[in-house]
Order: structure tokens, then C-alpha cells, then sequence
């Protein structure tokens, strides 16, 4: 079951409330019963003609105030992509640690209903875990396709502990963007298979980048951006 109100607040309380990317004060906020607990849906919506619904998890050190996920709410429902940033139960629940992934992949499943109720294609997504959970669960959820933002190929140091089996066994297709400096896996410590990568030049696990490089940060998450709307657009 799941309950929508309208997000009224201004822009700048919007992100303290809803996490709602800044310039969308009409975003609205869903919540959705799963066997984790109550998750949170915040709707960022195409204005006209939208063609899918980008779907996006957070990873397991934050929320949807990411830097990534609010600049791909701003910008891709101009690009007829309706954005639906999830936050999972425990994250609902003020909790400060994620919990197992069979439990992240518990209350994603939940959510999914939801995701499919504007009966659209729904593109499955997320950051760092959550990128690990759209790929673990997109086969079986029927999800469109993948974007898995700093997906986490390794623990940091730790290459030998891969997870590149998640990422090759989603089965749709799959666009991974990635920080060149990712000590969680750098874009050529990536296996070859049928997904596309994006490098961030000089970006860590979270995009940023330092002030030495030679991209300022706002051309970083533009970066991002910029290949998801390209990406989406190429989808069938």
C-alpha cells in the first residue's frame, strides 16, 4: 500500500524534507509499504511525453541528497524521463547503517509496484549499493534497463573481492558511470561485457573532484548527466 502527498514546501526546504533536487518544488512524495518497513518515493516528474521512469537508489553511506542523484532529478525529466529517487526502509527509519543486501534487495522489491504504476518502462538504478541492488534484482523485476552510479566493483584495497558477476549478470542493458579515482574500482579495473562505461575524469567514489584537476565540479555531475540523457535516449 502506498500513500502520495504533495511536497508544498519551498525549494530550499525541500531537500531538508523530501530530498527533493533544489528547483522542483513539485516534486511529489510517495510512501510504500515493504516487508523491510515503509520506503520513501520522490517523485520528480516529465512534464509532457515522458517515456520512461529512471528509478534510482542511494548507496549505503547516504541518502537521495547525493550529488548525482539531485542533478539527474533536475535535469532529466526535461529530457522525458520521469526520475523516482528511493530511499530505502532504513534510511525511512533514521537508522545509520544499511542493513544486508538481501534485505536492501527485500525492500527494493517492495518499492517496485510503485516504480511500474505510471505504466512505463522502468529503468532500475542506483549508487554504490543501491547500483549493486538494481543489477542483483533487474532480471527478475523485468526492469528496462541499468544505471549503476560508482558501482562498488571491490572493497577499497581489496580487488580480489570482486563483484563484477552482479554487474555482468543484470541481463539489460546497463550503463555504468564511474570516477576515474574510484578506490572502490577505477573504470580500467572493469571486466569487458555488455554494458557501456562512462569515466568521470578525476572523480571519486562520490564525483567529486579536486581542486587541482582540470574540471571543476559542476562539469563533473554534468558528466553524469549528460550520459544518462544520452544513454536514455538510445534505449528502445
Amino acid at each position: 500500500m502506498s500513500s502520495k502527498t504533495p511536497d508544498t514546501s519551498e525549494p530550499s526546504g525541500t531537500s531538508e524534507t523530501s530530498g527533493a533536487a533544489a528547483g522542483t518544488p513539485d516534486a511529489t512524495v510517495e510512501t510504500v509499504g515493504t516487508d523491510a518497513g515503509p520506503a520513501r518515493v520522490t517523485w520528480h516528474r516529465a512534464p509532457r511525453g515522458a517515456r520512461f521512469v529512471l528509478a534510482v537508489g542511494h548507496g549505503a553511506g547516504g541518502g537521495i541528497e547525493a550529488r548525482d542523484l539531485r542533478a539527474l532529478a533536475a535535469v532529466l525529466p526535461a529530457h522525458g524521463v520521469t526520475v523516482a529517487l528511493v530511499e530505502q526502509p532504513w534510511r525511512v527509519a533514521g537508522k545509520k547503517v544499511a542493513p544486508a543486501p538481501k534485505t536492501l534487495d527485500t525492500g527494493w522489491r517492495g518499492v517496485w509496484p510503485a516504480l511500474t504504476g505510471p505504466g512505463l518502462p522502468v529503468i532500475a538504478g542506483g549508487r554504490s549499493a543501491g547500483a549493486r541492488v538494481a543489477c542483483r534484482t533487474a532480471r527478475e523485476l523485468g526492469a528496462h534497463a541499468v544505471l549503476a552510479l560508482s558501482f562498488p566493483l571491490h572493497p577499497p584495497g581489496r580487488p580480489e573481492k570482486s563483484r563484477a558477476d552482479e554487474l555482468l549478470g543484470a541481463g539489460v542493458p546497463t550503463l555504468v558511470v564511474q570516477g576515474g579515482n574510484d578506490p572502490f574500482g577505477r573504470p580500467e579495473e572493469f571486466p569487458e561485457g555488455e554494458h557501456e562505461l562512462v569515466e568521470v575524469p578525476h572523480g571519486d567514489h562520490g564525483f567529486a573532484v579536486p581542486g587541482r584537476a582540470d574540471i571543476t565540479q559542476e562539469e563533473a555531475v554534468t558528466v553524469v548527466t549528460d550520459a544518462v540523457v544520452r544513454w536514455s535516449g538510445s534505449l528502445g
